[in-house]
């Protein structure tokens, strides 16, 4: 069955039930933005320091939670623009990262020989089932925070496409050095940049270049413009993602992704998304 499949016939269903998520959303965007991840990176790094017992420690059914909760702002900002061929694309996407992957554990191309080290849920060819969930986001986020920041340059493809492209790679400096110092995967060998070798990143342009090619053609650009600038907390998973995993690597001392984290920090505040309103006892002062 196609995902397209899943999405409600009657538009005016479909507009209630997106609009009571945004409610909950906009409700609880702190807690689901700064209060999960912060959480989220000390019970990984207890768990990853034996500070935790083993029914705890990287307990799959927490980390997954944890993941979908801190997903949800992205997942309902897009919704009201996935129509059936935005829903194909994302099926396409998810059955390319469950097919990388798998290459990838099985051969070491494209990204080097690795293992996971922690159960992230029930597998499926040697690779987590929840893949999509840690895959998409990046891709997500990196291309919707593009288009903020390029504003009329987004209009065209080679800069749009290359901008979202070094994006994704550079999340991918901060995530691969933090999930190694806790112990998510390990690469064979290790690597020169805090585990991780160099061929993760070559492998890294070629998986984030297929995604993001992907996405741009299948989602309706015009419209997820337009549903950026109405929805406040689109970008909040990115936020999640910099406290993370900024968090998890200055803790272990990578300060180079921690750092990197700080610059797409520092992006995420041109937005003009994240003041008082999302805090909402500093909203509620504002207001009086």
């Amino acid at each position: 069955m196609s995902v397209a499949a899943w999405l409600p016939d009657d538009p005016a269903d479909r507009r209630s039930w997106e609009a009571a998520l945004e409610r909950l959303i906009q409700e609880n965007r702190f807690t689901i933005a700064v209060v999960f991840p912060a959480v989220g990176a000390l019970s990984l790094i207890a768990s990853a320091e034996g500070w935790l017992p083993d029914p705890l420690a990287f307990n799959p059914l927490f980390v997954l939670t944890g993941v979908l909760v801190m997903r949800s702002p992205l997942v309902v900002g897009v919704l009201p623009v996935v129509d059936r061929r935005a829903a194909l694309g994302v099926a396409v996407l998810a059955a390319y990262s469950y097919a990388i992957e798998i290459v990838g554990v099985t051969t070491g191309w494209p990204y080097g020989f690795f293992e996971y080290g922690v159960s992230l849920g029930p597998m499926l060819g040697g690779v987590p089932v929840a893949l999509p969930v840690f895959f998409l986001p990046l891709v997500a986020n990196a291309y919707l925070l593009c288009l903020l920041l390029l504003g009329p340059l987004a209009d065209r493809a080679v800069p749009r496409l290359l901008s979202v492209i070094a994006l994704v790679l550079a999340m991918d400096v901060v995530l691969d050095p933090g999930a190694v110092a806790l112990g998510f995967w390990r690469y064979e060998g290790g690597g020169l940049f805090y585990g991780v070798p160099l061929s993760n990143y070559a492998g890294w342009m070629l998986s984030a270049t297929v995604a993001v090619v992907v996405l741009d053609a299948t989602f309706d650009r015009t419209a997820l413009g337009a549903r950026l600038e109405a929805c406040e907390f689109a970008l909040d998973d990115m936020v999640s993602f910099v406290l993370l995993w900024g968090g998890v690597n200055a803790i272990y001392g990578n300060w180079i992704p921690a750092v990197v984290a700080a610059g797409i920090g520092a992006g995420l505040l041109r937005t003009d998304r994240f003041d008082a309103g999302m805090v909402p006892w500093l909203a509620d002062g504002e207001r009086r």
